[in-house]
C-alpha cells in the first residue's frame, strides 16, 4: 500500500515536472515569434480589428468613369502638363575641394520652420563655399528628453540619404572637427542669429568674412527661413537647389517613412480615395491673427494670453484687443472643421468620404471637431489608423522621467513648518499646515497658471520631449496628406504670419504631381457664402450651392494663381513653380488647340511656366487622359447636386445615389474657359 502510495507520488512530480518544461518551452516560442516575426504580426494586426475606425461605406461606390467621379477625384485638366524638374538648367559645378570654412547651424521651431530651414542653410553654404556641418534641430537634442539612440537630425530626418543626395552639390559633413569642437564648446566662434528671409549679400557681406577669418560659424536660424524666397535671376539654380533639398534629400527616419506607409495602405485598403484637411488651428496662429472669439470659453482667454506674450517680445505690432468677427470676414482667420465640412458636401463630396486630419492637434481638442464628424461618417487621423505600440515603437527606448509624477515637497520646508508650529503657543493650537502642494500644468488642459501670472510656465522635461513626438506625428501626416487624392487647408498662416505647415504641403503636390485636386478657397468669399445662409446653414437653397461649387471648381486654379502673387514672396517651398517646373504638353492638346486659344496656356502663362522638359522626359509615360481635358466641369445647374449636400449623414439608402449619378451622366463634359 505504501508502495502505491510513493509511486502516485512521484508520478504526480513527474506530471508537474512535464507541465513547467512545457510551460516554458510555450514562453521561449512566444518570446521568439514576437522577436524574429514583428513584421508580420504587425501585417496581420492590421488585417484584424485592431484599429479604432469601422469604416460604413454605402452599398455602391462611384464608378470611375463617372463625370461625378472625375469631378470629385479626377485630375486638374490645366495642369496636368507640368511636372517636376529641380535638376540644374545649365553648367554646374561639383563643390570644391578647398573651401572656406565650416557652417554649424542651429534651427528652432516647428517642424514646418525646420524643414524650410534646411533647405535654405544648405543653399547658403554652397553660396559661400562652406562645407556644411548636418544641421541640429533644437527640438530633437538630449536635454529635450528623446532617445539617446537618435541624434539629433537623423530624429526625424535620414542623415545617410541626406548627405548622399546632395553630395554634387555641396561638401556636408556629420560634425565638426576635434579642434572645433572644444572652441564651440568653449564658446569662441562666432555665432550669427540669422535674420528671417535675410537676402544673399546678407552672407556675402557680413557672415563671408568672418567665416574666412575663423574657418568656422554657428548660425542660428529660429523663424522658418534665413534665406529669400525670390532670388536675382543670376542665382536661379539656387531656387533648385532647395527644391531639390526639399523634394528629394529629405527622407524621413526608416521606420517612421514605414509607419506612414502603413497608414497610407490602411486608408486605401477600402478601395476609395480619401481627402487631407489640415485644420490650421495652432493656438499661436488664432493669437496672432487675432480670432480668439472663434472660441466661447476659456480657450480663448488662452488665445489672448499668447497675443500678450507675443506683443511684449515684438511678435506681434497690433493692439491687444482685436475684433474677431471683422478678422474672420477679411478672411485673416481659419476655417472652422464645419465650414470645411459644409463646402465638401455642398460641392458633391458624400456623407461616407474618408476625411483623413492632419497637421498635429487642433488647438480646442477634438471637440473641434464634432461638427466635421457630424457631417462626414469616416473621419479618422493617425491615432486611429495606427496602434500605440506602433506610434510608441518610433520614439525608441525613452528613460522614464520623474517629472511626470508630482513631486513632494523639501524636507527642509516640513521641519521649518512644523519647528514652528510646535513653537506657536499654548494649547490649544491649530492644526500644522499641510505641505505645500506642488504646481503642476497640463499644457493641453484647463491651464490654471492664466490668472496668476503673466508669464507662461517653463516647459518641463516631459513637454519637450512631447514637442519632439509632435515632430514625428507631423511627419506621418505630411506624408499622407501630399500623397492624398484631394487637399484641403483650414488656414495657410502660422503664428508668425509665415506659410505653415498647409503651404508646404501644397507645395510638395503642386512640385510632385500638379494636376491633383488641391484645393485653394478664398476664405473672404467662404465666410461671405456661409454668411448668406446663416440661419439656415444645413437647408441651403440651389443658388448657394451653385455658388460654392462654382468657388470650389474655381480655386484649383484661381487660387494657386494667386498664390503666386500671395505666398511666393514668403517661401519658395509653398509655391516651387516655375523655378522647379517644367511644360510637356501633351500632343493630342497641341493639335487641338491649334486654332483656338489655350486656356491652358493661359494658366501656365499666369504661373510663369516657360521652361519646356528636357528630350529624356519624352519617353515617360503621360498621365493625361484622353478623354476631355474638363472632366471635373459639369453642369452647375444640375438639380440633383442639392441632394448630395442635403442627404442624412447617417442614411444608407443607395437609391438616391444611383439617381443622382444617372442625372449626372446626362450632361456632357463642356469646355472649361477659365471662368463661369
Amino acid at each position: 500500500m505504501k508502495e502505491g502510495k510513493a509511486f502516485l507520488k512521484s508520478k504526480m512530480k513527474w506530471v508537474g515536472l512535464v507541465g513547467l518544461v512545457l510551460s516554458v518551452f510555450s514562453l521561449f516560442v512566444h518570446f521568439l515569434l514576437a522577436r524574429f516575426t514583428e513584421d508580420g504580426f504587425s501585417e496581420y494586426q492590421s488585417s484584424i480589428t485592431i484599429f479604432s475606425w469601422r469604416p460604413v461605406f454605402e452599398a455602391t461606390d462611384l464608378s470611375r468613369t463617372s463625370p461625378l467621379y472625375r469631378r470629385l477625384w479626377g485630375p486638374v485638366g490645366q495642369l496636368e502638363s507640368l511636372h517636376p524638374h529641380a535638376n540644374p538648367k545649365g553648367y554646374y559645378a561639383d563643390p570644391s575641394a578647398q573651401s572656406n570654412g565650416y557652417i554649424f547651424v542651429r534651427i528652432q521651431g516647428g517642424f514646418h520652420e525646420i524643414r524650410s530651414s534646411i533647405c535654405d542653410v544648405v543653399a547658403v553654404s554652397r553660396f559661400l563655399n562652406a562645407t556644411l556641418v548636418v544641421p541640429e534641430i533644437q527640438q530633437t537634442t538630449s536635454k529635450k528628453g528623446i532617445s539617446s539612440q537618435f541624434k539629433s537630425f537623423a530624429y526625424l530626418y535620414n542623415e545617410e540619404t541626406f548627405m548622399a543626395a546632395l553630395v554634387k552639390d555641396v561638401n556636408i559633413v556629420k560634425t565638426l572637427p576635434k579642434s572645433l569642437k572644444s572652441a564651440r564648446r568653449n564658446k569662441e566662434i562666432p555665432v550669427f542669429r540669422v535674420p528671417y528671409a535675410a537676402s544673399p549679400y546678407y552672407y556675402l557681406h557680413n557672415v563671408l568674412p568672418i567665416l574666412i577669418k575663423h574657418s568656422v560659424v554657428e548660425l542660428v536660424v529660429s523663424d522658418g527661413g534665413c534665406l529669400q524666397a525670390i532670388l536675382p535671376p543670376d542665382l536661379e539654380e539656387y531656387q533648385s537647389l532647395r527644391c531639390r533639398v526639399a523634394f528629394h534629400a529629405l527622407r524621413f527616419r526608416q521606420d517612421v517613412q514605414d509607419l506612414a506607409t502603413n497608414i497610407l495602405h490602411r486608408l486605401r485598403a477600402p478601395g476609395r480615395p480619401f481627402i487631407a484637411f489640415d485644420p490650421g488651428m495652432t493656438r499661436d496662429a488664432l493669437a496672432y491673427h487675432g480670432c480668439s472669439e472663434l472660441f466661447q470659453d476659456v480657450h480663448a482667454e488662452l488665445i489672448q494670453h499668447r497675443r500678450a506674450w507675443m506683443r511684449k517680445r515684438g511678435i506681434i505690432k497690433g493692439q491687444l484687443s482685436v475684433n474677431s468677427a471683422k478678422q474672420r470676414l477679411k478672411g485673416s482667420c481659419p476655417l472652422t472643421p464645419e465650414e470645411v465640412g459644409i463646402l465638401l458636401r455642398a460641392y458633391g463630396y458624400s456623407w461616407d468620404t474618408i476625411i483623413y486630419v492632419s497637421g498635429g492637434e487642433v488647438f480646442g481638442g477634438q471637440r473641434t471637431l464634432i461638427p466635421l464628424h457630424g457631417l462626414f461618417e469616416n473621419v479618422v487621423d493617425r491615432t486611429s489608423l495606427s496602434t500605440s505600440w506602433e506610434l510608441s515603437r518610433i520614439y525608441g527606448r525613452e528613460a522614464n522621467l520623474d517629472e511626470s509624477y508630482p513631486r513632494a515637497p523639501p524636507s527642509a520646508q516640513v521641519e521649518t513648518k512644523l519647528d514652528a508650529w510646535k513653537n506657536s503657543g499654548p494649547r490649544p493650537r491649530p492644526l500644522p499646515p499641510p505641505p505645500a502642494r506642488p504646481k503642476t500644468y497640463n499644457i493641453e488642459g484647463w491651464w490654471g497658471w492664466v490668472a496668476e501670472s503673466d508669464n507662461e510656465p517653463e516647459s518641463t522635461v516631459v513637454e519637450l520631449r512631447t514637442n519632439a513626438h509632435k515632430l514625428l506625428w507631423e511627419a506621418i501626416d505630411y506624408t499622407v496628406a501630399v500623397e492624398a487624392d484631394v487637399f484641403i487647408p483650414g488656414f495657410d498662416s502660422d503664428g508668425k504670419g509665415h506659410p505653415n505647415f498647409a503651404s508646404l504641403v501644397m507645395g510638395h503636390r503642386l512640385y510632385q504631381s500638379a494636376a491633383s485636386k488641391t484645393y485653394r478657397p478664398d476664405r473672404k468669399e467662404v465666410v461671405r457664402l456661409l454668411d448668406q445662409i446663416h440661419g439656415h446653414i444645413y437647408h441651403a437653397n440651389h443658388s448657394w450651392l451653385t455658388s460654392i461649387r462654382r468657388h470650389m471648381r474655381s480655386s484649383l486654379i484661381d487660387g494657386l494663381i494667386e498664390a503666386s502673387n500671395k505666398s511666393k514672396s514668403s517661401s519658395l517651398l509653398s509655391h516651387p513653380v516655375p523655378e522647379c517646373s517644367c511644360l510637356r504638353p501633351n500632343p493630342s492638346e497641341t493639335l487641338s488647340n491649334a486654332s483656338t486659344p489655350s486656356v491652358h496656356l493661359q494658366v501656365h502663362a499666369a504661373l510663369g511656366v516657360v521652361h519646356r522638359c528636357p528630350a529624356w522626359m519624352d519617353g515617360e509615360k503621360n498621365l493625361s487622359s484622353n478623354e476631355k481635358d474638363n472632366e471635373e466641369d459639369i453642369d452647375e445647374n444640375d438639380p440633383s447636386s442639392s441632394r448630395l449636400f442635403l442627404q442624412h449623414a447617417g442614411s444608407h439608402d443607395a437609391g438616391g445615389e444611383d439617381i443622382n449619378l444617372k442625372e449626372e451622366s446626362q450632361f456632357e463634359d463642356q469646355e472649361e474657359d477659365g471662368g463661369d
